[in-house]
């Protein structure tokens, strides 16, 4: 058995139990935990990410370099443009206008709280030939 294993990923934020709404509306997700400083949410593939009260939590303001970004997370999704207007009607916003598109296509995005998160369109896997 490892000694250390991966745990959960941790979003501060002013607002926990506001950002777990958009969060377990975009990935249908559970709240499997709850504090006064923390919500934690499942989604049904297992992803799980915790949201933590920071009252002095400053968004990143990717792209503009001041407060460049750190970290982000990334999803997969077979329909950007569904997963976006869930986005949206959840209150994220989308932060990049540069719409590549191809196998791997990629949007990117900020959360209520102004975490940033990009969406990368999943390409069906065929069996190897050869």
């Amino acid at each position: 058995m490892a000694l250390v294993k991966a745990g959960v990923v941790v979003l501060d934020c002013a607002e926990p139990e506001k950002l777990a709404e958009f969060y377990k509306g975009l990935l249908e997700a559970e709240e499997i935990h709850l504090t006064a400083n923390r919500v934690e949410i499942r989604s049904p593939d297992g992803t799980q990410l915790a949201l933590r009260r920071d009252v002095n939590a400053t968004p990143p303001s990717w792209p503009r370099p001041e407060n460049s970004l750190q970290a982000h997370l990334e999803f997969e999704v077979t329909d950007l443009d569904e997963a976006e207007r869930r986005i949206v009607s959840l209150g994220g916003r989308p932060t990049d206008t540069n719409r590549a598109t191809g196998p791997f296509e990629e949007r990117s995005y900020a959360d209520p709280a102004g975490h940033s998160f990009s969406l990368r369109r999943s390409v069906p896997q065929g069996p190897k030939l050869g």
